[in-house]
């Protein structure tokens, strides 16, 4: 069944924030990430409905008209359609930043649509994330070792010169030192490929390959240093998501350190957050 139409302020249990400054930091998030999923276009299609958003933190039951008539007004005549809005809330929905319901009148006829936004994932606290990696991880190892009981051969072992052509030669010359075959070097770099995956970096591939050798490193230190190592593979994915994490963060609050915090408060509800922007 639809939701009742109304005033944005009946809609206010829909907002995942608690102020406006979280909203703005969560919709930080998700452009660092998402932004190359819109065009230009229903990149600014998306930044207004965020301003419609800001009465109710993250919520906007503003109409379609309304939002493009403000976004002509602002580029003096040289607006977009609606069906590059739509467009837009589509990409958003299944990128999972917004949920949109259809709300209907007294009469039954269809209104305007309630918009609300999501919070970015990465933002939660981790701890439940990081028992989920590690279980990702230890069922990783463990299907490899049942793979080996059930062979009825001992497989033959190819040391690093066979190794595949995905795994950088960088890596591949540190590694071979230590491990030398090749099916356990990319074992270690497809720890690197699974991390670097989950905090959006994979297209930082010159970052990711230094910050993989600088893992490896410490992982061989601490072997060296101690015996205490159980699965040394498990140990390098700890130590390398910890340093791709700082890196992850270090780009976020680089793409934010340009912004001024400033707000204006429009007619009808709608206020200009440039603390993002103008990012």
């Amino acid at each position: 069944m639809n939701l009742k139409s109304g005033k944005v302020e009946g809609f206010e249990q829909y907002s995942q924030f608690t102020s406006l400054k979280e909203f703005n930091t969560h919709i930080e998030m998700w452009l660092a990430v998402k932004k190359g999923d819109f065009s230009k276009g229903e990149l600014v299609a998306f930044k207004r409905l965020v301003r419609f958003s800001a009465k109710i933190p993250g919520v906007s039951n503003a109409k379609i008209g309304t939002i493009l008539k403000a976004i002509n007004e602002e580029y003096q005549g040289n607006g977009i359609s609606r069906s590059t809005f739509k467009r837009m809330t589509m990409k958003a929905k299944e990128l999972g930043i917004l949920t949109i319901h259809e709300t209907e009148r007294k009469n039954g006829s269809q209104s305007s649509n309630l918009y609300y936004f999501n919070r970015f994932p990465k933002s939660e606290p981790p701890k439940m994330e990081k028992l989920n990696h590690l279980k990702e991880i230890n069922n990783l190892l463990k299907t490899e070792n049942q793979k080996n009981k059930k062979r009825n051969e001992a497989p033959i072992e190819l040391d690093h010169t066979f190794v595949s052509d995905k795994v950088p030669q960088t890596f591949v010359q540190l590694v071979k030192y230590f491990f030398s075959d090749a099916k356990t070097i990319e074992e270690y770099w497809h720890m690197v490929q699974i991390a670097s995956f989950r905090f959006e970096c994979v297209q930082d591939t010159e970052a990711v390959l230094a910050i993989a050798i600088q893992s490896f490193k410490q992982l061989i230190r601490k072997l060296k240093s101690t015996k205490q190592v159980a699965k040394p593979i498990a140990f390098f994915y700890g130590i390398l998501t910890n340093k791709l994490k700082e890196y992850y963060l270090e780009k976020l609050a680089e793409e934010k350190s340009d912004s001024i915090p400033f707000q204006i408060a429009l007619p009808g509800g709608e206020v200009l957050n440039y603390d993002w922007l103008h990012a």
